[in-house]
């Protein structure tokens, strides 16, 4: 019989407290283990909420890709273009620092390929096409805001998995460098823009 009050969102949620107690590395290391020695239930007993460990990993991807994308909708709120991208480039830095653990999964590339995570790819393309809007609103070219957008991830996520490591070990301010890195990447993409 499960634990009284322990049901699918309860155990998600003790699955996201694992991933943020682990730091960058805490959704590669979720176990079934560990969020049943939280809830105090034997591993068993967490199979009557979730779909094993798989099921679990897509749980906990879905609600961290869902609540990154609310964060780039707050931070862009009504602006558009170039402040627009500026803003969820912060955005994602901050959500990054904050929730290293499920930063790593919003990033995460297996759920495109899986036939069970179909939650996920509809939260993960709300995500993309948040983006893309904002690089459409610059003028870029349709058939260019692909590459566009994959561009801007790349470099972003660059730089943000760099400062997670640690890879910024130079005393100058990181904070003036993203600037720099933002700035190029507007700059760039407006420049792409269809007159």
């Amino acid at each position: 019989m499960p634990r009284a009050g322990l049901g699918r969102a309860a155990v998600v949620d003790l699955a996201l407290a694992v991933v943020d107690d682990g730091g960058p590395t805490g959704f590669t290391d979720l176990t079934l283990a560990a969020v049943a020695g939280r809830a105090g239930v034997a591993v068993p007993s967490l199979y009557k909420h979730v779909a094993g460990l798989p099921g679990l990993r897509r749980e906990v991807a879905r609600t961290s890709i869902e609540g990154f994308t609310t964060s780039l909708v707050a931070a862009r709120g009504s602006l558009d273009g170039p402040d627009a991208l500026r803003a969820m480039a912060d955005a994602t830095r901050a959500y990054a620092k904050a929730y290293p653990g499920r930063y790593q999964c919003v990033q995460g590339s297996s759920w495109a390929r899986d036939p069970d995570a179909a939650a996920v790819q509809t939260a993960a393309a709300r995500t993309v096409d948040l983006l893309a809007g904002a690089i459409a609103a610059l003028g870029v070219a349709p058939e260019r805001r692909i590459d566009a957008v994959r561009a801007f991830r790349a470099a972003v996520h660059g730089f943000v998995v760099l400062e997670l490591d640690g890879g910024f070990g130079m005393p100058d301010d990181v904070d003036v460098s993203f600037a720099f890195l933002v700035d190029g990447l507007v700059g760039g993409l407006e420049r792409l823009a269809v007159r």
